[in-house]
């Protein structure tokens, strides 16, 4: 009678490590919205302020990537920083035409590209930092979950598992919402990630407006 065979045990598969989200990323994106606040005109910055803006901005930037454990709430003060200062030069834009004091055509274009810009940044952190309780909460796991948006890969079986979204999908997203006006092509799933984006696409449509309305006076006047 021959010996039965032992047959080879399989190697147990470990777990993938979990790749923690890099932080620097959307702190990089508000102080570049405060960067770029200091290129506004003059009429429409708070000049004043603007480097005592700069140095809270990144000193709460640094002080969040330096001390982990206070990352989140300094995370939502310089974004609700770089929040003030995109309404600040909004509500200065729109008091300009409807006081009507506009600003000079090549600064206005300027302007109100610096503004569509700084839009594009401030909600791309937004969701970056709300979306599926933040980076912190999304580190924690090896898949996507309980997400605001439906990402294309989440579509895609041999990549759902194991794909996860990174400050460049909030980035394209808040990019399609300023250009396009729609979020193209990751649908919006929740409630407050729908304020949010009918918002930035209002903060761009109303730049895009007063561009558009100071063109056409412009056009009139020299007709």
């Amino acid at each position: 009678m021959e010996p039965r065979r032992r047959v080879p045990a399989r190697p147990q598969t470990q777990p993938r490590a979990l790749m923690v989200e890099p932080r620097w990323p959307g702190f990089a994106a508000v102080v570049s919205v405060v960067l770029l606040h200091l290129l506004l005109p003059q009429s429409m910055a708070a000049e004043q302020y603007g480097w005592f803006v700069v140095g809270i901005t990144g000193a709460l930037a640094m002080a969040a990537l330096l001390v982990p454990k206070w990352h989140v709430a300094l995370g939502y003060g310089t974004s609700a920083v770089a929040t003030f200062v995109l309404g600040y030069a909004l509500f200065q834009l729109v008091a300009g035409m409807v006081l009507g004091q506009p600003l000079p055509p090549r600064q206005l274009l300027g302007g109100a590209l610096l503004i569509w810009s700084m839009n594009v940044l401030v909600f791309a952190a937004w969701y970056w930092r709300i979306d599926a309780g933040g980076p912190h909460a999304r580190s924690r796991h090896s898949s996507y979950r309980d997400g605001a948006f439906l990402f294309p890969q989440l579509t895609m079986p041999h990549r759902h598992g194991e794909w996860r979204p990174r400050f460049v999908d909030y980035l394209f997203m808040a990019f399609n919402a300023s250009t396009a006006f729609s979020p193209t092509d990751s649908p919006v799933l929740s409630r407050w990630a729908k304020m949010l984006m009918m918002l930035q696409s209002s903060i761009s449509l109303t730049t895009l407006a007063i561009v558009a309305a100071r063109a056409v006076n412009v056009l009139g006047s020299n007709g």
